[in-house]
């Protein structure tokens, strides 16, 4: 009977304990919730991971796996420590804490340890099991491992979150003929049985985006960096390209390295240098410390490379090495600050590059990198501010995109004007003196610059970096008799009725017949009075922010147009077109047309090559966007003229090559037609304009998208293309640009699957090309299912992918219908995640706004 009692008791309590621990884990929430993050932070530090992983050849055979994880454990109340694992519970193989073997549990994306295993103190857990392919981008014959902003998790068990810093030894096994890269130094290689195993020294403390490795067929390339061999692993096979830039890859390299050691006075802070060149890499680049990925056509370019491809290169490398200090060596807490590592290596490339240039050229290049890019998301409704919230870190990689890339090192260069250049610099070296190895928030880099300022930056924080959106900016002016009597700044936001203002500098410029006067603006309220142009002479026109330095849009009259031979700085013309086009947007300024025209007549005056990159751009967004089809076909006869002359009367090559590229972009007559595919046939270009293969390539899919039957064209174009990754690359796209509705109605289709969107780049493009205004007609119904599969997208994509899959779907369309499907689709979604409709609405804005512009 006593015993019946203690087993019906002991029944009980195990009930009960196992229903508690039942009920505790159907809580667990997929991803890493901004809780869980913070209480593993107060319970874990001194975490080290041992990696061996076995990479086979094939990259449909899974790739094996033992880990050793060990940390320190602060043991609380907690009934379970959650290790993150984004993957198929049959992936875990096996689990060992401290030497006991216990059953694998993995629920919602967790590994569930219970704590009754663990003990206050170092602890170790081992674990056999199946890497997840999801973020290692198998291709055929190499792979890379792409982490970044949560996605470790989905190779192996770890803690994911940015402010759980570790050490990492990793072993990999791999093919006898391949090469590998990793964060740590090469420490010993042996080979045997047609297998190569690789051990790689202990990393520097990483968070867990951070560790990365590349493995495959690819080529080597060593040479020294700060006196130490470093290496590039690339794949390029155009000999002329790499005989063209390797030495510039790494001279820009050791530059970069140079201004920014000298600048932050804090020497490389890591164990060693090392790069990798991808082919279709879905990102410009990946700061990994010890194996930076690359896109390789950003960096190998041939002889007749254009200044704006030179400028991206230089930006690229000048980035991610800023990023060795700026998110590698201090790291942001939670990604909601994702941003301030990418505006502090966009704002300190732009600085490290325009160390070799004169001030002009830098204040053109950072305002034709970034303002355009900038407002493409800021003039939307969609508008995301700078500093965003986070709930969980499985939305992180939604918080990409211009705004960080582009608006933020804006705001960073006016908050430097604010605070003054070398007090600024002084406050950003206390910050990464102070959090070295360490994370930090922008809170915390705010509380350092106030010391250094008796400026208000909370206030001025608050409209800059907390809020979305951009001001409009105005003037009243009167005159009394020929002279100004009095000019009133005023400024307010583009969007709601929200009173505020955004404190900056800026400068006006009265244009005269024989002269310009020009005056500083600090605008700091709603409305100011500029005195200093009181008593000034009546001028032909006046241009608001000339420099380039403010941001908004600046009212710009029509009589800039008129006299525009007057203005002669490339800076003042730049700041004029990007002006001219943003008040278009608006309906404030000139109509489509007008602009349209205008910009035509600049292309053969217009020497400058950023600026003539600028005009050519803004001529086919207002050609193929905010024309209707019959003004199309009415306009395009003088547009190709124009381009065309201008083709003949531009002087240097870039600029020749720029507007060749122009015309390629928007030809629609028979004429057109039958110019460009000699060109290709032959392949024999016009007088002095280079084209390199990938050149004939896109010109063979721009003649294809004009061309009812094109899969004899399209089919020579493959046979012509010698490089393996490239091929690969355009058997996707030629699907998507065949005149055969079916095959890309097959195409799209497909693309519902996820191992068919696995390079994320073509697929990208392919959608431009079946989006293509001359395909709507037969690609409108795809919109639907498009928008469908957009979180699946998201959940599976790259942190760039559901905004290049929007841009490349929508970014082309006029007709009203695709607006309804974009209308219809919220409407049934009221409760759709708020950053992805933030996406939606700007990927569509053009498309709104098109409803009333095309006329």
């Amino acid at each position: 009977m006593k015993k019946i009692r203690l087993l019906a008791l002991s029944f009980v309590v195990f009930s009960s304990v196992y229903h508690a621990q039942m009920k505790s884990l159907s809580k667990i929430e997929s991803g890493v919730s901004y809780e869980l993050a913070q209480l593993r932070k107060s319970t874990l530090r001194d975490i080290k991971y041992e990696l061996n992983l076995k990479i086979p050849e094939n990259k449909s055979e899974r790739i094996s796996g033992t880990e050793v994880l060990t940390f320190t454990y602060k043991k609380q109340n907690e009934a379970f420590l959650l290790i993150d694992f984004k993957e198929d519970p049959s992936s875990l193989l096996s689990v060992s804490v401290n030497g006991q073997a216990i059953q694998p549990v993995l629920e919602n994306e967790h590994v569930v340890i219970d704590t009754k295993y663990l003990k206050s103190g170092s602890n170790q857990i081992n674990f056999n099991f199946l890497a997840g392919n999801g973020a290692l981008n198998r291709r055929d014959g190499y792979l890379y491992a792409l982490f970044v902003p949560d996605r470790a998790r989905t190779m192996f068990p770890c803690f994911d979150q940015p402010n759980l810093k570790a050490n990492y030894s990793l072993t990999l096994t791999i093919p006898e003929k391949w090469s590998a890269i990793a964060n740590g130094k090469l420490k010993e290689t042996i080979v045997q049985q047609g297998q190569k195993t690789l051990s790689f020294n202990q990393s520097d403390l990483l968070p867990t985006y951070l560790f990365s490795f590349a493995a495959g067929d690819f080529k080597n390339h060593t040479e020294k960096i700060s006196q130490q061999d470093s290496r590039i692993l690339y794949r390029e096979t155009d000999s002329t390209k790499i005989k063209n830039s390797m030495d510039s890859i790494f001279t820009l390299y050791r530059n970069s390295l140079a201004y920014y050691e000298n600048w932050t006075g804090i020497k490389h802070p890591f164990q060693k240098h090392g790069l990798v060149s991808i082919p279709d890499f879905q990102f410009g680049g990946m700061e990994h410390p010890g194996a930076i990925l690359f896109q390789n056509s950003t960096l190998f370019l041939d002889a007749n490379a254009t200044q704006s491809q030179l400028n991206n290169r230089s930006n690229l490398i000048a980035h991610e090495v800023a990023h060795l200090w700026f998110g590698d060596m201090v790291t942001m807490d939670w990604f909601n600050d994702v941003w301030m590592k990418e505006v502090f290596a966009n704002f300190m490339a732009d600085k490290s590059t325009g160390a070799s240039s004169d001030k002009s050229a830098y204040d053109l290049k950072f305002l034709t990198t970034h303002f355009p890019a900038a407002y493409s998301v800021d003039r939307t409704l969609g508008a995301n501010p700078i500093r965003q919230i986070l709930d969980n870190l499985k939305n992180a990689g939604m918080m990409y995109g211009p705004i960080i890339y582009n608006k933020a090192p804006i705001m960073m260069r006016q908050l430097e004007l604010l605070i003054g250049e070398e007090d600024f610099r002084k406050g950003v070296n206390e910050y990464l003196t102070k959090y070295a190895y360490n994370n930090a928030s922008w809170p915390d880099l705010i509380s350092i610059l106030d010391n250094h300022t008796p400026k208000d930056l909370q206030s001025w924080n608050k409209v800059w970096v907390n809020d979305p959106g951009r001001p409009v900016i105005d003037y009243d002016l009167k005159y009394k008799g020929d002279k100004i009597e009095h000019f009133t700044i005023s400024q307010k936001p583009e969007y709601g009725k929200e009173q505020k203002s955004w404190p900056q500098e800026f400068e006006i410029s009265l244009f005269y017949a024989d002269r310009v006067e020009k005056v500083k603006v600090k605008l700091d309220g709603k409305q100011q009075e500029v005195s200093e142009l009181k008593g000034k002479v009546k001028p032909l026109f006046i241009l608001q922010n000339s420099s380039g330095i403010g941001y908004g849009v600046f009212r710009t009259d029509k009589a800039v147009m008129s006299d525009f031979s007057l203005v002669k700085d490339p800076i003042n013309r730049a700041s004029a077109y990007i002006s001219l086009y943003e008040n278009m947007l608006n309906g404030t300024g000139a109509n489509p047309q007008e602009v349209l025209h205008f910009f035509a007549e600049q292309l053969p005056k217009e020497t400058t090559e950023l600026n003539l990159r600028l005009i050519s751009g803004y001529i086919s967004f207002i050609y193929w966007n905010f024309l209707s089809e019959s003004s199309r076909l009415k306009e395009s006869g003088n547009i190709e003229n124009a381009l065309w002359k201008a083709l003949q009367v531009q002087t240097t090559k870039n600029n020749k090559k720029i507007v060749f590229d122009g015309y390629q972009g928007i030809f629609q007559s028979q004429q057109a037609y039958d110019t460009l595919y000699s060109v290709w046939k032959s392949q024999k270009p016009p007088q002095d304009v280079s084209l390199n293969d990938e050149d004939y390539t896109n010109l063979a899919l721009a003649l294809s998208l004009r061309n009812p039957n094109n899969k004899d064209l399209l089919q020579e174009q493959l046979t012509r293309i010698k490089n393996p990754d490239r091929v690969n690359r355009f058997k996707i796209i030629m699907q998507a640009a065949s005149s055969d509705q079916k095959i890309r109605d097959d195409f799209f289709n497909g693309l519902m699957q996820k191992q068919n969107r696995t390079n994320e780049s073509a697929v990208g493009s392919a959608l431009s090309y079946l989006h293509h205004p001359l395909r709507q007609q037969t690609s409108i119904h795809y919109l639907p299912k498009a928008l469908d599969v957009l979180q699946e997208i998201q959940k599976t994509g790259d942190i760039f992918f559901p905004d290049n899959w929007l841009r490349s779907t929508f970014g082309s369309y006029q007709n009203p219908k695709a607006l309804d499907v974009v209308n219809q689709f919220l409407l049934k979604n009221p409760d759709y995640n708020a950053i992805l409709k933030n996406k939606i609405l700007q990927a569509t804005d053009n498309l709104r706004r098109a409803q009333i512009l095309v006329k």
